[in-house]
């Protein structure tokens, strides 16, 4: 929304429980229903949510979003609902669309990815689901922000749909993703390293705060520069001295709540096999500086 002020309310793990030694659950990473509320005002416009959630994997239950939706209701929001992992859902775990609680259809618009669901993320090519008011209103915006479409690889697209249920495509992926999930998980339990189970999606969240960096490590400038954000020296570390590359989970918070996964990496395990074997003898490096 031009001109729109971005209030954040952050997903915080259960402070009840101690990541740092023990393996956690994506359902452990909470949203404050009362914070939620505190952030709204008469100018408040635009709510929005993803499940299930990158970069923990959550997938925010019935009961959850109800809470959510409420608040929507209560404070005549619009939500943006980003659900581009919804076939990606694991441990019986099930998706559920905040759209499909009553009074939120007319209010929301779910967002849909070719990308996620196909393993075509270079292709950028999504969806929009909701109220004909709505569609048609991100329809005239949209007509402005494009200089044609990428016709090709829509009409690929659709082919697949066409075809995935004929080859029981969902539920194969599912199964291949679930497989390649547990492999990553138990290679970071062989060197007791902690983090969340997810439930969805295709990310690990690795709590690293057991790993010691040397305090004379000589860190690059551009990385000095980010001091208070812990997690790109656990990223970088990670990249130069046990060579795997992953995401500082710090980066999908704002500048105030950073410090909450200030000590969280984000591994991807949509690999291949062969990757996820060679990840789980270089995790092995990390043993020397735990």
């Amino acid at each position: 929304m031009f001109g729109g002020k971005v209030k954040y309310v952050p997903l915080r793990m259960d402070s009840k429980l101690d990541p740092k030694n023990n393996i956690t659950s994506s359902r452990d990473w909470k949203l404050d229903i009362d914070e939620l509320e505190s952030k709204m005002s008469p100018k408040s416009r635009l709510l929005i949510i993803n499940t299930p959630q990158n970069p923990t994997g959550k997938v925010f239950s019935m009961e959850e979003l109800g809470k959510i939706a409420e608040v929507a209701k209560k404070h005549n929001l619009i939500v943006i609902s980003d659900e581009v992992y919804e076939y990606l859902c694991y441990d019986k775990e099930k998706h559920v669309s905040i759209a499909k609680i009553p009074g939120m259809w007319e209010r929301t618009i779910v967002v849909g990815s070719l990308g996620k669901l196909f393993g075509v993320t270079g292709w950028r090519i999504g969806w929009l689901i909701g109220d004909q008011s709505l569609i048609s209103a991100c329809l005239n915006f949209h007509t402005y922000t494009l200089f044609c479409s990428p016709s090709p690889l829509q009409e690929a697209g659709a082919i697949a749909f066409r075809e995935a249920g004929s080859h029981d495509y969902y539920a194969l992926t599912r199964e291949q993703y679930l497989h390649r999930r547990n492999k990553l998980m138990s290679a970071f339990d062989a060197i007791n390293m902690p983090y969340s189970i997810p439930q969805g999606a295709y990310y690990l969240l690795v709590n690293a705060e057991k790993l010691k960096i040397p305090e004379d490590y000589p860190f690059p400038d551009y990385i000095l520069k980010r001091s208070k954000k812990k997690g790109f020296k656990l990223a970088y570390f990670f990249t130069k001295e046990i060579g795997i590359t992953a995401i500082p989970a710090q980066e999908f918070y704002c500048e105030a709540h950073g410090e909450i996964a200030e000590n969280y990496l984000r591994f991807s395990f949509c690999k291949t096999d062969k990757v996820l074997d060679m990840v789980s003898q270089r995790l092995k490096r990390t043993i020397q500086y735990m």
